[in-house]
């Protein structure tokens, strides 16, 4: 069996995770996010799938398409060419051993600011520091310049990938 990304209704992706459960018996994950949001000026901390109307459900095709592809809440599966598309084990492992087991669910990096200092951790640019140009706070990512030889290289990071320095 392997892994699928099913495609659900806007904000009930709870609600498809637990009918594939509990109901069809299928392994599904729903990796979340913590991170802190205004609303209604109150600054609140609020838990969400990382990656907004989708989960990664586990199923032999053959047998469970139709009744995934059918669940209540659910849209259909992330095909290509009519077919399914398969997500390679190895994202749903580093997915699950990033987000930790307490929940799934992952905590961003403080805020970054336009300037802020921050070393990048991860990724063939390991341990080199720049300058943050601006956030994008609905992609998670962080703008940033490289501060590299004499001039600066601009690039896209993801924002898991930076430590604020100092």
């Amino acid at each position: 069996m392997n892994w699928y990304c099913v495609h659900t209704k806007p904000t009930k992706e709870e609600h498809a995770a637990r009918y594939l459960r509990d109901v069809l018996g299928l392994e599904q994950y729903l990796p979340r996010l913590t991170q802190k949001k205004t609303i209604r000026r109150v600054r609140r901390i609020v838990v969400g799938p990382l990656f907004p109307r989708y989960l990664f459900c586990r199923f032999d095709p053959a047998v469970h398409y139709r009744a995934v592809r059918h669940a209540p809440e659910v849209i259909g599966t992330v095909s290509y060419g009519g077919q399914p598309t398969i997500v390679d084990d190895a994202l749903v492992t580093d997915l699950r051993a990033w987000a930790g087991e307490s929940l799934d669910a992952t905590t961003l990096i403080p805020e970054l600011r336009a300037g802020d200092l921050v070393e990048i951790t991860d990724g063939p640019l390991r341990g080199l520091h720049a300058s943050v140009l601006h956030e994008m706070s609905d992609r998670e990512r962080v703008a940033i310049l490289l501060d590299v030889l004499t001039c600066g290289a601009r690039m896209t990071v993801h924002r898991s990938q930076l430590r604020p320095v100092g």
